[in-house]
């Protein structure tokens, strides 16, 4: 299966400069948020495949949310065999609808135990905020949540995809990593990866 992962900016390969087709290859494309509902709305429209995001820090506009799209934020959604689990926000600096403290967050991780269970783990980590210490800054607005790295360490995840980390703040922030044996993804802008159908 090939997603396309995206998140903060539009990419304007696939938008601004869009081709017919240009976005066929894809079979799922995964929103980490700070994205507008109508750019969301372009590329379902245009892929033919389902896209699942979560919510930013920025998206307090979403309202019903961008149509045609499945929002994953605090549930699992399984596509093809893959387990998507979704935690949007970002490290809380202000009042908004989507920024949480390191304790409202690891609230939101413990009332998903019983589904992470019945779903037998999960594939993918959906956020948008990074892991604590994993590509973040110390500067509050750009911390990343600690739970996440419990979550990687506890059940293992192919990947881990995010956002919020524009790789235009720091020319060695790395597009992908890994912690333990998951890959970790930065999809600023864009990124394309490949994962086996379970």
């Amino acid at each position: 299966m090939r997603i396309l992962a995206v998140a903060d900016v539009p990419a304007d390969r696939f938008y601004e400069y869009y081709t017919e087709g240009k976005l066929d290859e894809f079979d799922l494309i995964l929103s980490c948020g700070d994205l507008r509902p109508e750019y969301l709305e372009f590329l379902v429209t245009m892929a033919h495949c389902p896209l699942i995001y979560v919510h930013g820090n920025h998206d307090d506009s979403y309202g019903r949310g961008p149509q045609g799209c499945e929002c994953a934020d605090d549930h699992i959604i399984e596509y093809k065999g893959i387990r998507i689990l979704g935690l949007g926000g970002s490290f809380k600096y202000r009042d908004g609808e989507y920024m949480y403290t390191e304790k409202q967050m690891k609230s939101r991780v413990r009332r998903l135990w019983l589904t992470i269970k019945k779903h037998h783990g999960f594939d993918i980590l959906l956020t948008h905020a990074p892991a604590r210490g994993l590509n973040d800054f110390e500067t509050v607005p750009h911390r990343g949540f600690g739970c996440f790295n419990t979550l990687m360490e506890k059940y293992n995840p192919q990947f881990f995809i995010h956002g919020h980390i524009h790789r235009n703040y720091d020319y060695r922030i790395p597009q992908i990593c890994t912690k333990g044996s998951t890959t970790v993804i930065n999809a600023y802008e864009y990124c394309v990866f490949d994962i086996e159908d379970r």
